[in-house]
């Protein structure tokens, strides 16, 4: 009964969480808008703004459905939902914390991959039965791109997979701690599971992992849509993109599953390269502070502030630098990252034969 319960709990929860990380993103995001443009952003509703956000959901919410004469209604209706779903149950393999997962499969990197991959198909959908020329050309847009810019991300999770041996995310995260299975000296030096802290993390433990992890956040940036590889929902030139027709809740879902895929390939990152629950403080002599911030609650504290950490990255980056054309996204994909993850998970095979004991 106990494990049927957490089964019905656990994606109670994911769901819970990212619509309050939804709400806290977007005015995050328009606050950071507004600090980078040298104005203030949101002021009006709530204290410094803080309640814009649940304003604007309110006014979705309460929006009429509609749905354009020459659309097919069941794609178009369809879509939404099934862009949220692939998202949302790529969380269900994701370690949050020591033994603390929804799911603890031995092929979760696979899965999430495989399940993220649905997105495309929803996209798709929504661009398709809203026949309109804006959202399909901005779902065609966006199929090509993220078609793409997979191959550099599956790249670089071999390069990972190659070191830690394993596709179960959890052992991937405990091998980046102090307690790692796999003893690696740093540069003869120290033993890396004594040590513990940020050593321990694969872009300290293998260095060439940290070329590959700007490798991965850069494709996952363009697998989500965001700038500067918005081309696919470029307001200036496709008004909205494939979501240009939809508006009230449906929208709201479109809108909840691009934040909550930030938020999903951020911990990706954080789990396969930055250490996942596993602190960035080292135990030096007698002072165990590697050991002391380890736990259920400290995992739980150092996942969701790495992830955030990640997260405010992704919105910097998209105030800052100006959008890409198609031709400059496919030679940067197919030219520079793929090459160079080819590289990267050539050299991790060489390292586990030749460094890691």
């Amino acid at each position: 009964m106990s494990e049927l319960l957490s089964h019905i709990i656990s994606p109670i929860a994911i769901f819970i969480f990212i619509a309050f990380f939804t709400l806290f993103a977007v005015y995050a995001e328009r606050k950071i808008a507004g600090f980078v443009q040298d104005r203030l952003g949101p002021m009006e509703t709530g204290k410094f703004g803080s309640l814009q956000t649940i304003a604007d959901i309110l006014k979705l919410i309460q929006k009429e459905f509609i749905t354009p004469s020459v659309a097919d209604k069941v794609l178009f209706a369809l879509a939404p939902i099934v862009i949220f779903i692939a998202v949302y149950i790529g969380f269900s393999v994701i370690p949050w914390a020591p033994d603390f997962a929804p799911a603890n499969t031995n092929t979760g990197l696979f899965f999430i991959m495989a399940v993220i991959s649905i997105d495309a198909i929803g996209i798709l959908m929504a661009g398709w039965g809203s026949n309109n020329k804006y959202a399909l050309l901005g779902s065609i847009r966006a199929i090509a791109q993220m078609l793409s810019y997979e191959i550099p991300i599956g790249l670089s999770l071999i390069a990972v997979v190659m070191l830690s041996q394993t596709l179960n995310l959890n052992d991937i995260a405990a091998s980046q701690g102090i307690l790692a299975t796999t003893e690696i000296k740093l540069f003869g030096i120290w033993e890396i599971n004594e040590v513990g802290g940020i050593l321990a993390w694969h872009i300290f433990q293998a260095p060439h992992l940290l070329v590959v992890y700007i490798i991965f956040f850069i494709a996952t940036l363009a697998e989500c849509n965001r700038a500067p590889f918005d081309i696919p929902e470029a307001e200036s030139e496709l008004i909205g993109g494939f979501h240009t027709e939809y508006g009230g809740i449906r929208f709201a879902f479109v809108f909840l599953a691009e934040y909550a895929m930030m938020f999903l390939v951020s911990m990706m990152g954080v789990v396969l390269f930055l250490g996942a629950w596993n602190t960035p403080l080292p135990n030096i002599g007698s002072l165990q502070l590697a050991t002391w911030t380890t736990g259920l609650y400290w995992g739980l504290f150092w996942t969701i502030s790495k992830t955030l950490f990640i997260v405010g990255v992704q919105m910097w980056i998209r105030w800052t630098l100006p959008r890409f054309r198609a031709d400059q996204l496919m030679n940067l994909c197919w030219k520079v990252l793929i090459p160079v993850a080819f590289v990267g998970m050539a050299i991790s095979g060489l390292w586990r034969i030749l460094v890691m004991i």
